[in-house]
Formats: C-alpha cells, structure tokens, sequence
C-alpha cells in the first residue's frame, strides 16, 4: 500500500502473460534479434537495446502491459497451472496440496457459481441492510477489516476498505510488532482521479458512475442512479483527506504512535471502541497511525455523513470487491472497467489464468511450496547467494571509498551491511494452512475464509517477537523487496532464472541482470529512506547532516534528470515521486558493474558475438526493463507508481563513466551528460 520505509518493490510484475521469447534470438544473456542497431546507443539506448522487439511485438489482448517480467511471469504461470492441476488430480496428495488443488478447482467450475446466482452476497447485504446506528456502523468497519493493505507494496496507497490496516514492526522499538492504520475508501487508482477536472478523467468518473449502477443493478438493488451519485459524492469526499503519495513514503511523516485514547481525543466521529472490538483488536493499545490527517477526516465522515450514504457506499464495495468470484456478468463488468476502462485492456484474461492467481492469493505460500520443489534446484540458490555476497563486498568497497562521506557514517553503514539478511528462492519457514477450510464447490466462502484466516494469522504477530526471516513475497513471484526495518531482502525464486539470472550464460549478463536487481535491493539500505534505519531496523538516522546534505544535493540532480522525460506531452515523470528507486536503479547497476569486474580477477570478459563484457552487461541492464505498456496504464502508472516506467530506467546507464567507453558516446547524441552532470552517489 504505502510507503518504500518498509519494504521496497523492484517492480509490480503480475503473473499473467501471454507468450515467450524465442530461445534461439538469446545468445549468452543477449537477445540480438531484438535489438535496433540503427538507433545510436548515446540517443536512445532504451530503443538501441530494444527497439527490434518492440517493433516486433504485440501486447497480447489480456494485457495491459508486457514485457521481460511478464514474458517471464507467464512461463511461471503455465508451470504452476499444471503444478496445480496435478494437485487437483491427485487423490493420494496430501491435505496441503489437496486444498491448493481445490481452491483452482473452485473458480474453474462456472457451473457452480452461476448457478448460486447472488446467493453468496446475500448474508453479507443483509447484515449491510441491517446497520441500525453510528455505533452499529463502526462496528460493521471493524467486523471487516482486513489486513489487505501491503506497506511493503510501494505500488499502493490505499484499500478500497475504509481503512488499511497492516502489521509490521514498529519503527521506534522493532522487537515488536504494531498495527498500522492507513488511508482507505477509493475504489479508483489515486486521489488525482476523483479530483483532477481533465476531460480524460472527467470521462473516467462518467464510466465510473456507470460501472456503479450496472454493479448494483445486478445485485439487484433498486434505485442505483441516485446510488451511484452518492457513492460517488462520498468517496470524493474521501479522496479529498488523502495524502499526496510523496508525503505518504515519508517514515518520518508516516511514524505517528497514537494509543486508544488518542483515537477518541484526535479522531471524533467514529466510535473507535465498536470498531476495535469488532476487529479482534479489544486489547490492543499502541497503533501507528500513517496519515492522521486523512484518519481524523475520514472519521469526521462517519459522523456528518447520513447512515443511508454509509450503507449504500459499503453494499457497493461488498459487491465490487467481490465481483470476480460472482457469475459472468459481475466479472465481466468488472473487467470492463477496471481492466478496460482503467487500463485499456482489451480482452479478459482466460479463466485458468484468473483461477492461478486466486489460488495464489489464497494459499500462496503451499503454491510456492511445490513450484520450488520442482524448478528451483539446490545448485541455482547457491549460486545466486555466491552472487549476492559478491556485491555486499563491492557494495563495501563502494562505501569505503566514497570521498564525500565521513568515517563516522562509513563505520555505520558497513555494521548495517554486516547484519543484512538475504533471504533467496523461498523461506526458512512457510505457512501452515492448517486452519484454513477450502472447499471445492464455493469459491467465494474460499476467498472469504482464506481472507479472515491470513488477517487472524497476522493479527497473531502481536502477540509474537519480530521474525527477522519473514518473507512478504511468494516464492512464484517474479518480483524481489528491501524490508528496512528487519534489514533484510528478498529474492524469490521466480525471478532468479532466465532471463535475469542463468548459469549458462556470460557473468557480465548476470550481473548486469540479476545482479542489478540485488544491488538495487541492497542500496535501499542506504538511500534517503534507509538512512532512517539503523543496523536494527530502529527509525535513528545514522547520518552525519553534512553527509545527508550532500546525499539529498545528489538526489536533486536525479530529480531534475527524469522530470525531463515525458511520455506524452501533457504528462511527464514525477522525478520527486520516483526518487528513491531512481537512485536504487543508479546504485545497484553501479555495484553490479563493480561486482562484475571484479569476478573477473583483473581480466578481460570474453566477447559474446563480438560484444565485450562491459557491453554484454549493459545490454542485458537495458533488456530487464524491456516494456511496451497501453497508454491508460503507461498514464496510471506515472501518476500512482514510485517506480519510473521500464523505458526510462533503463537509460540509468547514462550517469556511469563505463557506459560511455562502452558504446563510444559523443557529446552531440541525445543521451550524453558531461561528467559534471552525471549523478554519482554511491
């Protein structure tokens, strides 16, 4: 949901794609066939590099964007489909995989579902319908909060819930773990698409609208227009209080301790002990409280707001939320909008697709469980650990001989890099499902139970010491995070295997692949944000203020650099917003580069169809953030993302010395910054 403090996201990669590369263009970790070797690698390296798969392919029609993780991602998902179709085929398996095989078997049987009808919203309107009070209202929120809101998913800033909740550990003391309440409500992607009078987003409130009444309307509930428009009023309302992206990544913004009494005293209008109570929190007193601002507004809202809005506002989202799990109808007017509308896709992904990811989300870590018994080996872990290990020493090296920082916060940083903990392929410990019903012929109970049981199972932390092993990410994820305040990194398995990862091909293509992507990760340590963490995960700036001075002066530069790029012209990139993963960008390849030549052992890389080593690694640099994206998405993401699109990270190589002898860049191409203007922070 909110901010990278706590966890940070290489990139959001969803497990559903369409086709795969030809084997036969990748030569050593070099895909030549897609490149465009008549565009000038100083002009446009993202094309040089690119430009022939570009030119070449199509998003597929259940996409909305594709690329290297995406074509990778949909390899995973054919694996996994057949992984999980043989747990539903198999009678003998064990109780564990007998539920993975009949959670995908739940949603596969349309049958079923259509002939339940609305059947399964029934109970869940009725106790809506039923809300007699304010009192009764807060009690209802409660009743349905979830922990659904990742503040280790920088992509997110809100839950459609009226609330975000989360667990993680607390930022003051983190030996223990605290509640942490966020900024709920909307159902659209940002605060900008409720209030920004554009006729683009003008358009997309009429169809909002729209797709509010055909929603209720199936559901069967009367008077939907008038609905809509007070739904609509509402959650404006809503959008208003919430908090500018930016302000909301900010720890130090973001780290508000409030007990019970200060909700009551700071945050009139909801009756915060109903909602407690409700949520299984009766005995919890500390919470952190993200954006206070938007809680006591929102909560103000309960108050002023007639009880017949409130009903209407939750009936829909009850609906909504749960539209896919409905008869056709519902998930295709869901796709309309969301998937279309949104997103300017043009076709539903396939059913088994949808069914993947479901189970996924429901038993995720039982599914990680059989996908790396059988594709990720013994021998791919170590070698990627050998990798790892590698660029903490040369990310060492780096801090040693930094001239601008002081040995006071050089002595620090390296004690936080001799305790962070890399977690690779899977965890230590998976989760037992022990306690999990999942049943064959109900889908939606399936989803419902596998919510309440992950949200008590997180609730259960309270009550725990802090796992510096937890890992926030399943292993079929292609996908890898930085969580500061445990100080530690995950890589899942998915994403350590072609095209970012391969033993067989060149050391320079692996490190400029994967071994970007960790140095990435390893840099998220030490940037704007992790500098507010120490080697304990405490939120203690360990910088000296001239060194922080200095680092936020660098960072300046970054900025002005990718607000230059626009990818329409009345829509450019947020060099603020996208700030920290530009520098983790700039890091991690400088480290990765570094780690290279120094595998090497003072000799030359091999050529690869006559590329040299220093070429091959920034070749496969650029191919990692290998993208074409539908203009409603490309538009959504630079709006809601703290990532910048693919296109533009990957011309991170224009700020490294290497890169220039690399491709024999000139002061007149495109691309070219003088030494003076190349950003060197790490």
């Amino acid at each position: 949901m909110i901010h990278r403090p706590l966890c940070r996201t290489l990139t959001a990669f969803a497990l559903i794609l369409a086709i795969t590369l030809p084997a036969a263009a990748v030569e050593g970790g070099i895909d030549l066939a897609g490149m465009d070797t008549s565009v000038a690698p100083g002009d446009n390296f993202f094309l040089y590099t690119n430009g022939g798969w570009i030119r070449n392919t199509e998003i597929p029609a259940d996409r909305s964007n594709y690329g290297t993780g995406a074509i990778l991602s949909e390899q995973i998902e054919t694996e996994v489909a057949e992984l999980i179709k043989g747990a539903a085929d198999a009678a003998s398996s064990d109780v564990e995989t007998r539920k993975v095989g009949d959670a995908f078997a739940a949603f596969m049987d349309e049958a079923t579902i259509e002939a339940k009808g609305i059947d399964p919203l029934k109970r869940g309107l009725k106790q809506i319908k039923a809300i007699a009070d304010k009192k009764a209202l807060a009690g209802y929120l409660g009743s349905t909060l979830r922990v659904d809101v990742d503040v280790l998913n920088s992509t997110n800033l809100h839950t459609d819930n009226f609330l975000g909740l989360w667990i993680a550990a607390d930022l003051d003391q983190p030996i223990r773990y605290l509640p942490f309440v966020l900024q709920g409500g909307l159902s659209l992607p940002d605060r900008e698409y409720y209030l920004d009078q554009s006729a683009r987003m003008t358009d997309i409130r009429e169809k909002y609208k729209a797709h509010i009444v055909k929603m209720l309307d199936l559901a069967g509930i009367e008077d939907s227009a008038a609905k809509a428009q007070r739904i609509i009023d509402l959650e404006t309302k809503i959008a208003k209080l919430h908090i500018s992206r930016a302000d909301s990544e900010d720890a130090e913004k973001g780290d508000n301790h409030w007990s019970r009494d200060t909700f009551v005293e700071k945050a009139p209008g909801l009756d915060w002990a109903a909602l407690w109570e409700a949520a299984g929190l009766s005995d919890q007193w500390d919470y952190v409280v993200w954006q206070p601002s938007a809680l006591i507004g929102e909560a103000s809202l309960v108050g002023l707001e007639s009880l017949d809005s409130w009903k209407d506002y939750l009936a829909y989202h009850y609906i909504d939320s749960n539209s896919y799990l409905l008869p056709k109808a519902f998930a295709d007017e869901r796709f309309a909008f969301y998937g279309h509308v949104l997103s300017g896709t043009p076709q539903q992904r396939p059913r088994w697709k949808r069914a993947i990811t479901v189970t996924d989300t429901e038993l995720g870590e039982a599914v990680g469980k059989l996908y790396v018994a059988k594709y990720f080996p013994p021998e791919s872990k170590a070698a990627v650990q050998a990798i790892v290990a590698n660029l903490i020493e040369a990310f060492g090296k780096r801090i040693d001989h930094l001239d601008w920082m002081s040995p006071e916060t050089k002595g620090k940083a390296k004690a936080k890099l001799a305790t962070l903990k890399v977690g690779v392929g899977y965890p230590d410990h998976w989760v037992i499902y022990d306690g999990l019903t999942i049943l064959k012929d109900d889908a939606f109970g399936n989803a419902q139970r596998a919510s309440q049981f992950d949200t008590q199972r997180k609730l259960a932390r309270l009550k725990q010491p802090v796992d510096r092993d937890e890992w926030v990410m399943n292993p079929q994820l292609v996908n890898a995070v930085n969580l500061p305040v445990l100080n530690a990194l995950n890589f899942p398995a998915a994403i350590l295997q072609p095209p970012y990862f391969d033993p067989a091909q060149s050391d320079a293509a692996n490190y400029g692949s994967i071994g970007a992507i960790i140095g990435h990760e390893i840099s998220h340590s030490f940037d704007s944000q992790g500098a507010l963490f120490d080697a304990s995960g405490r939120l203690k700036n360990w910088w000296t203020d001239a060194d922080l001075a200095h680092f936020k002066a660098s960072s300046v530069q970054l900025v002005k650099q990718f607000n230059a790029y626009k990818p329409f012209p009345d829509l450019a990139i947020n060099g603020q917003q996208t700030v920290d993963e530009n520098i983790a960008d700039l890091a991690g390849l400088s480290v990765a580069y570094d780690g290279y030549r120094q595998s090497l052992g003072g000799k030359e890389a091999a050529k690869v169809d006559g590329m040299t080593g220093d070429q091959q690694s920034f070749l496969a640099f650029a191919h990692s953030w290998r993208t074409k994206m539908r203009e409603p998405a490309l538009r959504q993401r630079v709006l809601t993302d703290g990532h910048a699109p693919g296109q533009y990270r990957a011309l991170t190589v224009r700020n490294l010395d290497p890169w220039y002898a690399a491709f024999d860049v000139k002061p007149n191409q495109e691309l070219y910054l003088s030494p003076r203007e190349r950003v060197r922070i790490w």
